[in-house]
Protein backbone atom coordinates (compact mmCIF):
# COMPACT_ATOMS: atom_id res chain seq x y z
CA UNK A 1 0.00 0.00 0.00
CA UNK A 2 1.27 3.29 -0.91
CA UNK A 3 1.03 6.14 1.72
CA UNK A 4 2.84 8.92 0.53
CA UNK A 5 0.98 12.24 -0.94
CA UNK A 6 1.75 13.03 -4.78
CA UNK A 7 4.35 15.49 -4.72
CA UNK A 8 1.59 18.05 -6.40
CA UNK A 9 -1.23 17.54 -3.90
CA UNK A 10 1.37 18.59 -0.99
CA UNK A 11 2.82 21.39 -2.49
CA UNK A 12 -0.64 22.77 -2.89
CA UNK A 13 -1.65 21.92 0.52
CA UNK A 14 1.55 23.90 2.18
CA UNK A 15 -0.05 27.13 -0.17
CA UNK A 16 -2.87 27.36 1.56
CA UNK A 17 -1.13 27.96 5.18
CA UNK A 18 -0.11 31.37 6.07
CA UNK A 19 3.77 31.85 7.05
CA UNK A 20 5.13 33.38 10.50
CA UNK A 21 6.04 36.23 8.14
CA UNK A 22 2.58 37.41 7.00
CA UNK A 23 0.83 36.46 10.36
CA UNK A 24 3.34 39.14 11.86
CA UNK A 25 2.86 41.85 9.54
CA UNK A 26 -1.24 41.46 10.10
CA UNK A 27 -0.50 41.57 13.70
CA UNK A 28 1.32 44.42 13.01
CA UNK A 29 -1.22 46.24 11.40
CA UNK A 30 -3.82 45.35 14.04
CA UNK A 31 -1.33 46.87 16.73
CA UNK A 32 -1.07 49.84 14.74
CA UNK A 33 -4.95 50.62 14.65
CA UNK A 34 -5.67 49.83 18.04
CA UNK A 35 -3.05 52.16 19.02
CA UNK A 36 -4.53 54.85 16.99
CA UNK A 37 -7.55 53.94 18.08
CA UNK A 38 -6.88 54.91 21.92
CA UNK A 39 -5.05 57.98 21.56
CA UNK A 40 -7.82 59.11 19.77
CA UNK A 41 -10.23 58.01 22.29
CA UNK A 42 -8.34 59.41 25.16
CA UNK A 43 -8.41 62.90 23.46
CA UNK A 44 -12.28 62.41 23.20
CA UNK A 45 -12.33 61.80 26.86
CA UNK A 46 -9.75 65.01 27.77
CA UNK A 47 -12.44 67.20 25.48
CA UNK A 48 -15.59 66.04 27.31
CA UNK A 49 -13.43 66.71 30.36
CA UNK A 50 -13.29 70.27 29.93
CA UNK A 51 -16.57 70.66 29.00
CA UNK A 52 -17.81 69.62 31.58
CA UNK A 53 -15.47 71.66 34.00
CA UNK A 54 -16.91 74.84 31.87
CA UNK A 55 -20.44 73.94 32.13
CA UNK A 56 -20.44 73.42 36.10
CA UNK A 57 -18.50 76.80 36.22
CA UNK A 58 -20.92 78.56 33.83
CA UNK A 59 -24.16 76.89 34.85
CA UNK A 60 -23.74 75.38 37.74
CA UNK A 61 -22.01 77.29 40.35
CA UNK A 62 -23.06 80.56 38.53
CA UNK A 63 -27.21 80.20 39.18
CA UNK A 64 -26.12 78.97 42.46
CA UNK A 65 -24.32 82.12 43.33
CA UNK A 66 -27.29 84.41 41.56
CA UNK A 67 -29.96 82.72 44.41
CA UNK A 68 -27.30 83.19 46.89
CA UNK A 69 -27.02 86.93 45.77
CA UNK A 70 -30.67 87.23 45.79
CA UNK A 71 -31.24 85.93 49.42
CA UNK A 72 -27.89 86.67 51.05
CA UNK A 73 -27.62 90.32 49.50
CA UNK A 74 -24.00 89.51 48.43
CA UNK A 75 -21.73 86.72 46.94
CA UNK A 76 -20.13 84.45 49.71
CA UNK A 77 -17.08 86.16 50.72
CA UNK A 78 -14.08 84.13 49.67
CA UNK A 79 -13.18 82.61 53.15
CA UNK A 80 -16.98 81.44 53.27
CA UNK A 81 -16.14 80.14 49.66
CA UNK A 82 -18.30 77.94 47.73
CA UNK A 83 -19.39 75.71 51.08
CA UNK A 84 -21.82 78.73 51.61
CA UNK A 85 -23.78 77.44 48.88
CA UNK A 86 -23.92 73.93 51.30
CA UNK A 87 -24.50 75.46 54.45
CA UNK A 88 -25.24 78.45 56.05
CA UNK A 89 -22.09 80.47 56.72
CA UNK A 90 -21.22 80.58 60.13
CA UNK A 91 -20.75 84.53 61.50
CA UNK A 92 -22.53 85.72 58.55
CA UNK A 93 -25.05 88.77 59.92
CA UNK A 94 -27.62 87.61 57.00
CA UNK A 95 -27.54 83.56 57.95
CA UNK A 96 -31.35 83.57 58.74
CA UNK A 97 -31.68 84.69 55.00
CA UNK A 98 -29.93 81.53 53.71
CA UNK A 99 -32.60 79.50 52.54
CA UNK A 100 -30.15 76.97 50.58
CA UNK A 101 -28.46 74.44 49.44
CA UNK A 102 -28.34 76.24 46.38
CA UNK A 103 -26.25 73.65 44.94
CA UNK A 104 -28.00 70.21 44.94
CA UNK A 105 -25.12 67.59 46.07
CA UNK A 106 -25.55 64.23 47.02
CA UNK A 107 -24.10 63.95 50.99
CA UNK A 108 -23.29 67.63 50.81
CA UNK A 109 -19.40 67.66 49.96
CA UNK A 110 -18.36 70.02 47.47
CA UNK A 111 -17.43 68.72 44.42
CA UNK A 112 -14.08 68.33 42.41
CA UNK A 113 -13.13 69.01 39.27
CA UNK A 114 -12.32 66.28 36.58
CA UNK A 115 -8.97 66.46 37.43
CA UNK A 116 -9.54 65.78 40.93
CA UNK A 117 -8.96 69.23 42.15
CA UNK A 118 -11.31 71.68 44.21
CA UNK A 119 -13.08 74.36 42.29
CA UNK A 120 -11.63 77.59 42.80
CA UNK A 121 -13.70 80.86 43.96
CA UNK A 122 -12.93 84.54 45.16
CA UNK A 123 -15.14 87.27 45.58
CA UNK A 124 -14.55 90.11 44.94
CA UNK A 125 -13.79 88.53 40.91
CA UNK A 126 -10.38 90.00 39.71
CA UNK A 127 -11.54 89.11 35.77
CA UNK A 128 -13.77 91.48 33.82
CA UNK A 129 -17.58 90.38 33.60
CA UNK A 130 -19.38 91.68 30.50
CA UNK A 131 -23.29 92.44 30.98
CA UNK A 132 -24.82 93.04 27.58
CA UNK A 133 -27.73 94.65 26.98
CA UNK A 134 -30.14 95.34 24.29
CA UNK A 135 -31.89 99.02 23.41
CA UNK A 136 -35.60 99.17 23.34
CA UNK A 137 -36.77 98.91 19.11
CA UNK A 138 -32.99 99.75 17.98
CA UNK A 139 -31.71 95.69 18.03
CA UNK A 140 -28.46 97.64 19.34
CA UNK A 141 -26.88 95.48 21.73
CA UNK A 142 -24.74 97.00 24.55
CA UNK A 143 -21.87 95.28 26.27
CA UNK A 144 -20.44 96.87 29.62
CA UNK A 145 -17.26 95.29 31.12
CA UNK A 146 -17.28 95.49 34.71
CA UNK A 147 -14.00 94.79 37.07
CA UNK A 148 -14.40 92.99 40.33
CA UNK A 149 -18.18 93.27 40.79
CA UNK A 150 -18.71 89.66 40.44
CA UNK A 151 -17.64 86.27 41.83
CA UNK A 152 -14.61 84.13 40.23
CA UNK A 153 -14.89 80.24 40.07
CA UNK A 154 -12.64 78.44 38.07
CA UNK A 155 -10.68 75.01 37.50
CA UNK A 156 -6.92 74.65 37.29
CA UNK A 157 -7.19 72.79 34.06
CA UNK A 158 -5.49 69.46 32.61
CA UNK A 159 -2.54 70.53 33.77
CA UNK A 160 -3.55 71.60 37.19
CA UNK A 161 -1.86 74.56 37.57
CA UNK A 162 -3.25 78.00 38.68
CA UNK A 163 -2.96 80.92 35.92
CA UNK A 164 -2.17 78.93 32.69
CA UNK A 165 -3.86 79.53 29.77
CA UNK A 166 -6.02 75.86 30.21
CA UNK A 167 -7.74 77.45 32.99
CA UNK A 168 -11.59 77.28 32.73
CA UNK A 169 -13.75 79.59 34.63
CA UNK A 170 -16.42 81.89 34.60
CA UNK A 171 -15.06 84.69 32.98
Amino acid sequence: MNTQIPASASFRNARRAFTLLEILVVLAIIGMLVGLAVTNVGKIFEGAKVKDAGLFVQTGIKTALGAYSLDMGTYPSTAEGIQALLTPPAGNPNVASWHGPYLDIPGGVLPKDPWGNFYQYAYPGTHTSSNSSATPNTGITTQTYISGTHADVWSFGPDGIDGTADDIGNW
